[in-house]
């Protein structure tokens, strides 16, 4: 085993339902530096920036310490605003950029659940495993707890809200399209549904929404793409994304 990995902390949680109480965050982002769930920039750059433009003005929500931002930013584009729920989170965040002269990327301390932004302000909006955190204790994934349907939506509402006239909204995720449709398709929203792939081993799933480009039909044919198998590689079984996929609780 590699020194540097030897010496990481281990601050996955005991138990799934962790992930939803923002004390653990706060500890959690104390101890750790960097972290990227579902898989770094490189294998996704090629879907982001089909979408994303150099004079997008864009929202990056649950920001954690990813080095999304950064990716984005040396790909050109700048008008970059990330949030999350975490004090901590944050703050080690803006230190971060401001040590790598890229003082343009706003880092604020907000909840997703909640935004803090005007309506119609920001290009594009980006979650990459934030909408995950709020399905680890969902109950059945085929009738999920009014509790995390309340939060989903609001969620959404939100994005959707902050979202310019066709804005987009990328979701990189976990979550099959037979779960997130529901979601997605809802009658409060305008935006048409997309999904690709992108990944090895298991594949994570890559959403475009388009804010009011919804066909009149899109909520009973969303556009579709063959579904990968779930065949998990040695190292997807080693990697905390795979908590995601397991009711720690239960075991």
């Amino acid at each position: 085993m590699d020194l540097s990995e030897a010496q990481k902390p281990d601050v996955a949680p005991a138990t799934a339902s962790a992930y939803l109480d923002p004390n653990y965050w706060d500890r959690r982002f104390e101890q750790e530096e960097h972290y990227e769930w579902f898989k770094d920039y490189s294998y996704f750059r090629h879907l982001i920036l089909q979408y994303v433009k150099p004079n997008s003005a864009v929202l990056e929500v649950g920001c954690g310490n990813s080095q999304l931002s950064e990716e984005l930013y040396r790909d050109g584009i700048t008008e970059l605003t990330c949030i999350d729920l975490s004090s901590i989170a944050v703050e080690k965040m803006k230190q971060r950029l401001l040590s790598k002269g890229y003082k343009e990327i706003k880092v604020l301390e907000a909840d997703m659940l909640d935004l803090p932004f005007g309506d119609e302000c920001f290009d594009v909006v980006v979650e990459k495993g934030t909408m995950d955190v709020l399905f680890v204790d969902s109950g059945d994934p085929w009738n999920p707890e009014p509790a995390t349907v309340s939060k989903v939506m609001a969620m959404l509402e939100g994005i959707q809200r902050v979202l310019k006239p066709h804005g987009i909204f990328i979701s990189i995720t976990f979550g099959q399209p037979h779960f997130r449709r529901p979601f997605f398709n809802a009658a409060a929203f305008t935006w048409s549904v997309e999904w690709r792939t992108f990944g090895d081993g298991f594949h994570y799933f890559f959403y475009i929404l388009k804010k009011g480009e919804r066909a009149s039909d899109d909520a009973e044919h969303a556009a579709k793409i063959d579904m990968p198998s779930i065949n998990l590689f040695h190292e997807e079984l080693d990697s905390e994304d795979y908590l995601f996929r397991t009711d720690l609780d239960e075991l």
